[in-house]
């Protein structure tokens, strides 16, 4: 059994203009039938044109450029790059703040000792000991002779080679990167 379509018409009705529908004659909606589908091929032939068509379809569809394959790429290494230097960044803070307690620590062994030192060495009992048990004595002015030297003294700082870090912003994050992956 068919299935109808029901077409109204506008231009017909009694109210024109308006969205009431028209009525065919007698009051009753005109339907017109819907055509059966067509019936598919069954012949090699027949279906030929439309796997041409598939190929034709599947040929012209967008493919994913190149360009955008290495951008994705790209993307993805950088960010790889960003995560380990995000590890590296926590484990050097971490580091730091172990050596700055350390530091403290040590600052403060250093003032204990001094004040211990200071405490343990009296100049009297040294100049005591020298004198009566070493049998030594305070030198005369005319004992104390300057000898002076012709060349001046100098000092040389030698560097570690140029080993320093010089660089700054880019060029440092990337050295520590690539010292990071050594």
């Amino acid at each position: 059994m068919a299935e109808a379509a029901r077409v109204l018409d506008y231009l017909d009705s009694d109210y024109y203009g308006t969205a009431a529908p028209a009525l065919a004659p007698y009051g009753q909606p005109y339907t017109e039938p819907v055509a059966p589908p067509a019936e598919e091929p069954t012949t090699r032939e027949q279906t030929r044109p439309r796997e041409r068509a598939r190929e034709i379809a599947e040929q012209n569809a967008p493919a994913v450029s190149l360009f955008a394959v290495f951008g994705a790429v790209f993307v993805s290494i950088l960010m790889i790059f960003v995560v380990l230097a995000q590890i590296n960044y926590t484990e050097l803070a971490g580091e730091i703040v172990r050596l700055n307690a350390q530091l403290s620590e040590l600052i403060e062994e250093e003032r204990k000792l001094e004040i211990e030192f200071e405490n343990a060495i009296d100049m009297k009992e040294v100049e005591m000991y020298a004198r009566d048990t070493l049998g030594m004595s305070k030198p005369d002015a005319d004992q104390i002779a300057i000898i002076r030297s012709l060349p001046s003294d100098s000092a040389e700082i030698l560097s570690n080679g140029g080993a320093e870090n010089t660089l700054s912003g880019f060029g440092a994050f990337l050295q520590s990167l690539l010292e990071y992956l050594r």
